[in-house]
């Protein structure tokens, strides 16, 4: 699933070229994609974007007359791009905006199931739709990372990823952000030092900000990620190889030796997972 460095490089680039035209052709899209009909789609015609915004995992595009916003949601396979005018395009997009001169904002989505999403609603909706986010990794200090670690004890790795309590992380910068802190996936938030807090407040700021610069400069996974799907490959820190845990909807990476004291964590899925 794309992840806040994506989705800001995404932003950062359509900014501009989404607000250069009015809306000339809103839709459609698929029958899974577009999730509200009041106010309906067509409502963007004639309008221009304001530029491109970023909460959390999600692209909002406002209107310049601050009436409406479409907000998109990638999930795991959605992907968002610019078309300039005559570019080829997708024959059948998730989602598409044209604009007045051709070009065109397109959302196309691999696999068979189709779990990206598309809403237009009015501001306050937004504000309603998104008021369960948690501040922007991005924006925390350790001091504020610190309060939410300790407002209840939990493993780190679904803390991190949790967009109540903080929005941006997913799977695999959670990966990225523990392993540059050194701290173990199933470490309890509660039992955190003060000195670890701010470690993996820098380490946190460290992978998003150079993660961020990669996906600016088009680099893809293979240059992101240092953990994150390298199973078995030498741990950029220490060379260890990396190890996993295994579970139904996702895997955590680590480093036995910098992250959990050289003890191996099993797959849950196969036995009791050791701590």
């Amino acid at each position: 699933m794309p992840e806040l460095p994506e989705v800001e490089a995404w932003v950062r680039g359509l900014d501009g070229p989404v607000a250069a035209q009015r809306v000339e052709r809103a839709g459609p899209g698929h029958v899974a994609t577009l999730k509200t009909f009041d106010p309906p789609i067509q409502e963007l015609e004639g309008r221009r974007f304001a530029g491109a915004r970023r909460r959390g995992k999600n692209l909002l595009f406002p209107t310049d007359d601050g009436e409406l916003v479409l907000r998109v949601h990638l999930m795991s396979a959605g992907r968002l791009r610019y078309l300039d005018p005559g570019a080829k395009r997708p024959k059948t997009p998730a989602f598409s905006v044209r604009f007045e001169g051709g070009g065109e904002l397109i959302l196309t989505e691999a696999g068979k199931k189709k779990r990206a999403g598309v809403w237009l609603l009015r501001p306050d909706a937004l504000e309603a739709e998104l008021s369960h986010l948690g501040p922007d990794a991005l924006d925390l200090d350790a001091a504020a990372l610190g309060e939410i670690m300790r407002r209840e004890s939990r493993r780190l790795h679904p803390l991190l990823r949790d967009q109540r309590a903080l929005a941006g992380i997913g799977r695999a910068h959670a990966n990225e952000i523990l392993l540059k802190a050194r701290l173990s996936p199933f470490k309890l938030s509660g039992d955190l030092t003060d000195e670890e807090v701010d470690v993996l407040a820098a380490a946190m700021h460290e992978d998003l900000e150079r993660a961020l610069e990669l996906r600016e400069r088009g680099k893809g996974d293979k240059d992101v990620y240092l953990i994150h799907g390298r199973l078995g490959q030498p741990c950029p820190q220490c060379g260890t190889p990396i190890a996993r845990v295994d579970y139904e909807e996702h895997t955590i990476y680590y480093c036995p030796s910098c992250q959990t004291g050289g003890r191996v964590l099993k797959d849950r899925r196969l036995s009791r997972l050791l701590r």
